[in-house]
């Protein structure tokens, strides 16, 4: 006998809910990382780059900002 309804939640739903609960472990697993004393991303790719705003990646070198100096026009 084959199920008469039709499905009630939609892929967009269970993908959301995917989602928390990857990011709920990863969160946990964190925080447990923590609790030990170890830290498994020291550079985690949520740090954002100040210059850029785009994730920063861990073994990339970042250079040192140059000082923006603007020039005043005397009036």
């Amino acid at each position: 006998m084959a199920g008469s309804g039709k499905k009630k939640t939609t892929m967009a739903k269970l993908n959301r809910e995917s989602k928390l609960r990857e990011r709920r472990l990863d969160k946990q697993a964190r925080k447990d990382a923590r609790k030990r004393g170890l830290d498994p991303h020291p550079n985690s790719p949520d740090a954002l780059d100040p210059v850029t705003g785009l994730p920063t990646q861990p073994d990339e070198v970042q250079p040192a900002a140059e000082p923006v100096v603007e020039a005043l026009a005397e009036a």
